[in-house]
């Protein structure tokens, strides 16, 4: 092992809640130095966020740990002079600075990109909103619920029965902070190159759409509006949930020889000659048809057997899991992707590692999401103000 990608990189953290959080919990996990800057009365908004009340009094709630591990703590009004003029030290030093205020904060507060520009000319700065920095929605406030109704991900989940329909995670937020990290990377590789720093502007809004390409394709280019098919794929038939004996399974034969493999390995030779199922786009005009005759035969096993049947041939399937018989799953497990930390006071809690597996620079899981302010004295004395000063300031309200 070589070390860690971001190793030596300095990362000033402003955001609160998800998608700012997310975003710079991957740099972290790169091994970057993510210092997340706090409101000195409550920190961010996810401390007290989750479904433990004795976390959520702690300032450590469930949302907050799930996103904050490896980095540091420290508090600071930068509405303050003081707390500005700290922050703007602290600003010279930085490699990266990200933010997810509503457009104009941080210019209200004296410390807008130009101004850090200004101070420090490699200096990358993220700035994550709901709509962007620019256009008539800019100023508006924004959730990950309002994205996920605007951008029209909601409009193509669910059914006739069942539509609109929200996606049962914070799509958008996540989805956005991973567009900001990977847009940070992107930025320090140009740097890297040409010594430049630049601001980058990620919105929410921008950042889900894409993620519908085949959906919006099919309307931009073909003409066709979204079609409400619940677990269908509109891709491919058999594609989809079917039931079973004992509950559901995922079948996906996508090609015309897993539709045909599947025929054989329910014992329906005959509906390959069907001219209903046939052909592939005739067979998924038909999937209504199709389905009760698949299922009168998957009735009559569990989901266990024909998950084993049918991927033996080559056709994708898979159980529909729980959330918790899924995170627990062999595979999972075997790659690692939750890992344990010890939270002070609470004891080991389980978290979210780096999913992308680096050969040479893996991440990792170093340290526990810090309490608020946890690093204070450590950070502040680096910049040189002595415990009385310190003392001072936080009399004040300053940290």
């Amino acid at each position: 092992m070589t070390g860690r990608i971001l190793e030596g990189i300095k990362v000033l953290d402003l955001t609160n809640v998800l998608s700012g959080p997310f975003a710079t919990l991957h740099l972290a996990q790169l091994g970057a130095d993510v210092l997340k800057i706090e409101n000195p009365k409550g920190g961010d908004l996810a401390r007290c966020l989750g479904i433990l009340p004795e976390l959520n009094q702690r300032l450590m709630g469930t949302s907050f740990l799930a996103q904050n591990c490896n980095k540091q703590s420290i508090t600071l009004n930068t509405k303050s002079p003081e707390g500005k003029a700290i922050f703007l030290r602290l600003a010279k030093e930085a490699d990266v600075v990200v933010e997810n205020f509503r457009p104009g904060v941080m210019d209200r507060l004296g410390l807008g990109y130009e101004v850090l520009r200004a101070a420090n000319p490699k200096l990358i700065y993220c700035a994550i909103s709901g709509f962007g920095q620019t256009g008539p929605d800019a100023l508006k406030p924004a959730y990950d619920q309002i994205i996920q109704g605007l951008s029209g991900e909601m409009a193509v989940n669910g059914d006739e029965r069942l539509n609109p329909l929200r996606t049962g995670f914070p799509l958008c937020d996540t989805v956005g902070g991973l567009n900001a990290a990977f847009a940070i990377l992107a930025a320090l590789f140009h740097r890297e190159r040409s010594g430049e720093g630049q601001s980058i502007d990620v919105a929410l809004l921008d950042s889900v759409m894409p993620l519908m390409g085949w959906v919006a394709a099919n309307l931009l280019i073909g003409g066709q509006q979204p079609l409400f098919m619940g677990n269908d794929n509109f891709t491919a038939a058999p594609s989809g949930t079917f039931r079973t004996l004992d509950g559901h399974i995922n079948i996906a034969a996508n090609k015309q020889q897993q539709w045909e493999a599947v025929c054989d390995a329910l014992e329906v030779p005959e509906l390959k000659t069907d001219p209903r199922f046939q052909e592939r786009d005739t067979r998924k005009k038909n999937r209504a048809a199709l389905t009760p005759l698949l299922e009168s035969k998957l009735a009559q096993r569990s989901t266990e057997h024909w998950v084993e049947v049918l991927n033996a041939r080559d056709v994708p399937s898979g159980a529909i899991l729980g959330l918790e018989a899924a995170l627990r799953q062999p595979q999972v497990e075997h790659r690692g992707v939750l890992q344990k930390v010890a939270v002070a006071g609470f004891g080991e809690v389980e978290v979210f590692g780096l999913t992308a597996a680096f050969e040479k620079t893996p991440g990792t899981v170093d340290s526990a999401p810090p309490e608020l302010g946890a690093h204070n004295a450590e950070v502040f004395a680096r910049l040189g103000l002595s415990p009385d000063e310190q003392a001072g300031l936080k009399a004040r309200g300053v940290i």
